[in-house]
């Protein structure tokens, strides 16, 4: 399985929306609170090409974007093969 991490803020109704369905697929995955750990956010706008807003998702350190852009891939049926290591095979 992949490595998947995410960075989050506790209130963020789209960082809930981006874990839940990364647990409905039976993930685990690394979350950081970039509010309570502040150092966090630097490194994910250092990551995420300054990207700012939450969540932003990494799949075995590729950058995958925001909720819409997880849904977006799940929708396409291109989130499975990511997860699995078998994206473009």
């Amino acid at each position: 399985m992949s490595n998947v991490e995410i960075y989050t803020r506790d209130w963020c109704g789209y960082c809930r929306r981006a874990k839940a369905l990364l647990s409905q697929k039976g993930l685990d995955f690394t979350e950081y609170d970039i509010e309570s750990e502040p150092a966090r956010r630097s490194e994910m706008l250092d990551r995420a090409n300054g990207r700012t807003s939450v969540p932003q998702i990494f799949i075995d350190a590729q950058h995958i974007g925001g909720c819409d852009d997880l849904y977006a891939l799940d929708a396409r049926g291109q989130l499975d093969a990511l997860l699995t290591g078998q994206a473009g095979q």
